[in-house]
């Protein structure tokens, strides 16, 4: 049984209780020290006879280094510790950036995306690390892995984006301050994203009748739709039935599925009305409804199978290649004109759409053409 009783030992300051031993049976001795600083008295336990091997000479070194200043008290360490774990805790690592992002971000349609680039390829290189520990050097070691295990010069962009995305949050939200911009650099690999795909004739009627083939019309009529207003995936699959006003000729894209995060809207053509006017329509207010009529996710599988079935080349996109193959077609038509075209893609500026500049040139030079049957000039 415990005793609460002081026992004095040979050292000044220096006493113990007895008590029960920790884990075997008996008593030992736990000493403790008292010691006078700044005014102040203090009463420190400073360990078990046994269990510590703490000897009355031991304890009043302890007491001298306590008088002195050279040792902190077991409270104290705690505290210390505990002080240290919290500052480990809200240390501004890329990790602790991202875990905030997160949090502010939650709304952002490219959260999926965000967080399998962070998961795959941030989260081990980079984790760990605060802004101020990232030199440039690691930045172009980083990028050159990544280009080297096959991700391209896209991916890689979008990922050193996120990266250089997640530290200027850090700094804008007070969590880090700004890296010395002569020690962190980011160098972005060049991306060539001018690829423009496009429909021969010939490849437009396979690739219709391969529609045609499809046992699941509804679903054949989400790549007709995306072929017959240049719609972006994520705008097609949260179209609803309210975003088409069929009196008014046009189609909302809200801003919580467009791109931009702004409602815009584009024209209902006579082709996406036909096409539209042909879908089995559900209790769900998903025109392209998925599972339990909510929002479907993907058109992967038959956007796939379409492709290859009208024999188009392996690096057409399934999905978004029908969006470049209506801009396409449109400019090269010649009647219609690169700003019509900006607007009907909701570009945000003529840069964008500037892609599709040589295929109306070459309409214009077709028009030009025209005067040469007209004049009829023997050269």
């Amino acid at each position: 049984m415990a005793d609460q009783r002081r026992h004095k030992t040979a050292y000044p300051g220096v006493f113990y209780r007895v008590t029960e031993r920790v884990g075997r049976a008996g008593e030992e001795k736990v000493y403790y020290i008292v010691f006078k600083k700044d005014g102040k008295v203090f009463e420190e336990k400073v360990g078990r006879q046994f269990a510590d091997n703490m000897t009355p000479a031991k304890a009043s070194h302890i007491r001298g280094d306590r008088i002195e200043g050279k040792l902190l008290s077991r409270k104290e360490i705690r505290e210390a510790e505990a002080e240290a774990q919290r500052a480990e805790a809200t240390k501004p690592t890329i990790a602790f950036l991202w875990e905030q992002y997160q949090l502010v971000n939650a709304e952002r349609k490219d959260q999926k995306t965000d967080r399998n680039r962070y998961n795959f390829h941030l989260s081990q290189s980079f984790g760990g690390k605060t802004p101020d520990e990232i030199r440039t050097i690691d930045i172009d070691k980083f990028r050159q892995h990544l280009l080297k295990t096959g991700r391209s010069p896209q991916t890689t962009k979008h990922v050193l984006g996120l990266l250089r995305r997640l530290i200027r949050f850090g700094v804008k939200k007070g969590l880090c301050t700004a890296p010395d911009e002569s020690k962190l650099h980011f160098e972005m690999p060049k991306v060539d994203n001018l690829k423009t795909e496009s429909f021969t004739h010939e490849q437009l009627l396979r690739y219709m009748e391969a529609l045609d083939q499809e046992p699941d019309q509804n679903a054949a009529a989400f790549l007709r739709l995306a072929l017959a207003t240049g719609m972006r995936k994520g705008a097609l699959m949260g179209l609803q039935w309210s975003d088409i006003d069929f009196e008014q000729g046009f189609i909302i894209l809200r801003g919580e599925v467009a791109k931009k995060g702004k409602t815009e809207k584009i024209p209902l053509s006579e082709s996406a009305r036909r096409i539209l006017s042909r879908i089995i329509k559900t209790d769900s207010p998903f025109v392209f409804p998925g599972k339990f009529g909510g929002q479907r996710k993907d058109f992967r599988k038959i956007a796939e199978r379409v492709k290859l079935k009208a024999g188009l080349p392996q690096d057409f996109r399934p999905l978004h290649g029908l969006r470049h193959a209506y801009a396409s077609l449109l400019a090269s038509s010649g009647k219609v004109d690169l700003y019509t075209l900006q607007k009907l893609l909701t570009h945000n500026s003529p840069q964008m759409t500037q892609r599709y500049a040589h295929l109306a040139d070459e309409a214009m030079k077709r028009a030009a053409s025209v005067v040469d049957d007209i004049l009829k000039i023997d050269r």
